[in-house]
């Protein structure tokens, strides 16, 4: 019997909550608006580049984007992405540049989503998401598909626009599954890549391909990862992942045999565990945890009954 409780069942996922902000697209072609909003006083800026913004963790323990005034930002011609506004009027951009600003002061670090995507507010965590995947984006597609022209930005960042053939290109959201799959008994699936440190587990994932639905891909992945057969698939939740540019689909799976036959090439190793059991495994560490930021841990949660054990060095 699966075990729900409130704290597991309406906890939120980390990337996905309610950040207050208002990506107010209808503003991005507006050129006159864009510009008013930038030179506004109470307008917030920061840098992103590689991934990484600049974060204070402050004395009160709150780790916050450091983000200035726009007089105050750095130059860029071209690479200013508007990210929206919050429910006080304040407009937020990101700059994309070849590297970080130095440090505003001691307490200044630079950290990507996996360091900070935790530690951040909704609102925050929000803002560098977006930000992230936009570079992401623009660093990947600087060139027509169609004719191979150099492509220019607009729409604030959200449209590359071909000057020889006239296409317009947006930012590209790769779907791709992730699963927590259970057996008759009740017990998970969890498996560890190649590259994993030795005792990370977490769920199975993979692309969705072309001419296939989201339900398929759930079948198709856990087969040819674990060899297991999955029979129904409950769809739980989504949550954007720009690393570099995909968006997780997150579900329940319920298997219809127990057997594991690993393909050995994405997948090293595959376990069922039982709550019993992987409790234990983390309580002398033979199994690590998936970080607390990505929706495994939110799948694994909601199996478990209560959230999974924090530690040093969890990774995505």
């Amino acid at each position: 019997m699966t075990i729900w409780t409130e704290r597991t069942v309406d906890r939120p996922i980390a990337l996905t909550s309610a950040s207050g902000i208002d990506r107010a697209a209808h503003h991005r072609l507006d050129e006159a608006w864009l510009a008013a909003a930038w030179s506004h006083p109470t307008t917030r800026v920061f840098v992103v580049s590689g991934g990484q913004a600049l974060v204070d963790d402050g004395p009160d323990g709150r780790t916050e984007l450091v983000m200035t005034p726009a007089f105050e930002a750095p130059l860029t011609e071209t690479h200013r992405y508007f990210l929206g506004t919050d429910e006080d009027g304040v407009r937020y951009f990101a700059l994309q540049k070849d590297a970080l600003p130095g440090r505003m002061d001691q307490s200044a670090r630079p950290a990507g989503l996996r360091e900070a995507g935790a530690l951040l507010s909704d609102r925050d965590a929000a803002l560098l998401t977006h930000a992230v995947a936009l570079e992401n984006w623009q660093r990947l597609h600087r060139f027509c598909s169609r004719c191979g022209e150099r492509t220019v930005i607009a729409a604030a960042g959200h449209v590359r626009r071909c000057p020889a053939c006239g296409a317009e290109h947006y930012p590209r959201t790769d779907p791709a599954v992730i699963m927590l799959v259970t057996d008759e008994h009740d017990r998970a699936l969890l498996g560890r890549q190649m590259h994993w440190p030795e005792g990370r587990f977490s769920t199975l994932a993979g692309f969705v391909e072309p001419g296939e639905s989201i339900e398929q891909a759930v079948v198709r992945e856990v087969a040819e990862e674990a060899g297991v057969t999955v029979g129904e698939v409950e769809y739980v939740a989504s949550q954007p992942w720009p690393f570099p540019s995909s968006l997780m689909l997150g579900f329940m799976a319920r298997a219809t045999s127990d057997r594991i036959d690993v393909d050995g090439e994405e997948i090293h190793e595959a376990r069922w565990f039982s709550r019993e059991e992987l409790r234990a495994a983390f309580e002398v560490g033979e199994v690590l945890p998936p970080s607390g930021i990505s929706i495994a841990a939110h799948l694994i949660e909601r199996w478990y009954g209560e959230p999974l054990p924090s530690g040093v060095g969890r990774q995505g």
